[in-house]
């Protein structure tokens, strides 16, 4: 199981908790003082990271299509920001 605490330059804060597997995300869960509405996208957001590849690039891109398609807004952080500190727990 990998952590990582990513300061957003001029943003918030992400905790992630990450247990890879053959470079997919296993399990996964996110915290962090960033604003996500709404709030129960979050779980379903780690329920759908798992099983998915642990690339960067490919993960931002899967991000941003979920929130896009849960009409969800994220604030003091982004797709990216997330899928950096992903990477940064391997």
């Amino acid at each position: 199981m990998g952590n990582s605490i990513y300061k957003v330059p001029g943003g918030k804060l992400l905790k992630i908790k990450l247990t890879p597997s053959e470079g997919r995300i296993l399990a996964i869960v996110i915290k962090g003082d960033f604003f996500l509405h709404p709030e129960e996208t979050l779980v379903a957001l780690e329920e759908f990271l798992a099983g998915k590849e642990l690339d960067e690039i490919a993960l931002a891109a899967d991000i941003q299509n979920f929130f896009d398609e849960a009409d969800a807004s994220l604030v003091g952080a982004s797709a990216a920001d997330i899928a950096k500190a992903i990477l940064m727990a391997v």
